[in-house]
């Protein structure tokens, strides 16, 4: 899995590398910062892009579903950035009317790990865009995910 060490490492990898071109410290520590920044912004980018994918599975497993109905989503990862997801969805209720209908829904995330499976519970609201659903939740407020945006 890719982490933030990542960043760190580039960074460092990067001041070597000008290290041996150029023969100011400075500029050397310059060039590995500017490096170390750049793949955290990567790194960061394809987090929000994965969140994104992990996003829209629960929201279109959510759609279809009446009030009361379960349904369950999964995610598999292209980029081993995290683990591949999988759990339960639930609606809890509708809002809005013919032209905006969104959902309420609580959402479980499975885990497994050397003690065996996990489940965590989060809430959210998905709403319909034209004909496909989509997260409308701007920042659920979970250690999961930490800010989105």
């Amino acid at each position: 899995m890719l982490t933030t060490s990542t960043a760190d490492i580039a960074g460092i990898a990067g001041a070597g590398i000008a290290g041996a071109v150029t023969k100011s410290p400075t500029g050397a520590a310059a060039i590995g910062l500017g490096v170390a920044a750049g793949a955290n912004a990567g790194l960061q980018y394809v987090e929000r892009d994965v969140h994104g994918k992990e996003q829209d599975t629960i929201a279109q497993a959510a759609g279809p579903l009446q009030p009361g109905d379960i349904g369950h989503w999964s995610v598999v990862h292209r980029i081993p950035i995290e683990a591949n997801q999988h759990g339960d969805v639930v609606v809890t209720g509708v809002v809005g009317g013919k032209d905006f209908t969104c959902k309420e829904i609580i959402f479980s995330v499975n885990t497994t790990d050397k003690a065996g499976e996990h489940r965590s519970f989060y809430t959210a609201s998905v709403c319909l865009d034209g004909k496909t659903w989509k997260w409308a939740s701007a920042e659920p407020a979970t250690a999961r995910w930490g800010s989105l945006q």
